[in-house]
């Protein structure tokens, strides 16, 4: 038997022929099982020549019982399907579309769904069961906001002696509680997925999500294992920390915007979240020239104060010298 073929990527559609020489048969098939290598489940193509000598080409789909052959659809398109048989050697020629297009799953094509009553003719639409699914893709989308602030209290806040202590328990505050509503969030994406087809669904998204999950569950509780200030490893701790927490943010980031192209929420949610993204990078980028500008100028203040110390010591010391005269002995 021979095969020959020619995929088009672009539109899932091969054109394929089947040839293969049999001396004494009346009829060939050739069949195409995406769910296994077995019979049952096979999408036949079947060629034969009637009792007047004509050669007929079809399709027909094999069950879990003794093939028969009979002529039927097949779960994808065919098209173009004929035959020839010359001299001894059979060839069946056919087009298959492999997949059908699909529709968009946005907008109105989510939300074209509701009842139908056969008896009397009452037609209700879902919208409650739509909004309570709207309401949670909001909320899903709502849950990376706090992360970045408690990162922005941190860094920025500390600088000032007025936010000491307190930059510490707010950033504390606002991570543990962006770690708790992201739990009810990751918990609200998973039965968001639970509603979408295995077809339709978007593992990056997902295990994207998982692994925030996980980075984050590690950066909220590293907090009980926080070493004091002074000791040995904390220079080590606080690389660890800062590392995993901008690792976090800036994945949360791209992975809001990925959910937010596939959950097709509001679109005041789309302008929300972009607004408080730039804005948050805005004030970021304003912070960031403030605080160095302070920690520069105190740094300069400091080795001024050092160095004036200094001199003033030795102006000391040389003063001393000058006035202690040793006599010499009599």
């Amino acid at each position: 038997s021979f095969l020959h073929w020619t995929y088009d990527p672009s539109t899932n559609v091969v054109d394929l022929a089947f040839r293969r020489s049999t001396p004494s048969s009346q009829w060939v098939t050739w069949a195409l099982n995406p769910s296994g290598q077995r019979m049952a489940g096979s999408k036949c193509h079947v060629a034969f020549r009637n009792s007047t000598g004509a050669i007929r080409a079809y399709t027909s789909p094999i069950g879990s019982g003794t093939p028969t052959l009979q002529e039927g659809s097949l779960s994808f398109r065919v098209t173009n399907i004929t035959a020839t048989l010359v001299g001894n050697e059979w060839t069946i020629f056919a087009r298959l579309h492999l997949y059908s297009d699909l529709h968009p799953i946005t907008g109105d094509n989510a939300r074209s769904v509701g009842t139908i009553d056969f008896r009397t003719g009452q037609i209700a639409s879902n919208a409650g069961d739509f909004d309570s699914r709207q309401r949670k893709r909001n909320f899903h989308q709502f849950l990376s906001i706090l992360m970045p602030m408690g990162a922005m209290m941190a860094r920025y806040l500390k600088v000032f002696r007025f936010g000491n202590p307190a930059w510490f328990y707010l950033h504390v505050a606002c991570q543990v509680s962006a770690y708790i509503i992201g739990v009810a969030g990751w918990a609200t994406g998973i039965d968001l997925s639970s509603g979408i087809s295995s077809l339709n669904r978007d593992y990056i998204h997902r295990n994207i999500g998982i692994a925030l999950f996980f980075l984050a569950t590690v950066q909220v509780f590293a907090l009980l294992l926080r070493p004091k200030p002074d000791h040995k490893y904390r220079l080590y701790w606080n690389i660890y920390h800062w590392a995993v927490g901008y690792a976090i943010i800036v994945t949360s980031v791209f992975n809001v915007l990925k959910g937010l192209s596939l959950l097709d929420p509001e679109i005041q949610w789309w302008h929300a979240y972009i607004v408080t993204a730039i804005s948050s990078g805005i004030i970021s980028a304003a912070l960031e020239a403030i605080t160095w500008t302070i920690v520069v100028k105190r740094k300069k203040a400091s080795e001024e104060k050092q160095n004036q110390r200094t001199n003033g010591v030795n102006e000391a010391n040389g003063h001393a010298a000058r006035t202690v005269r040793l006599e010499p002995e009599v």
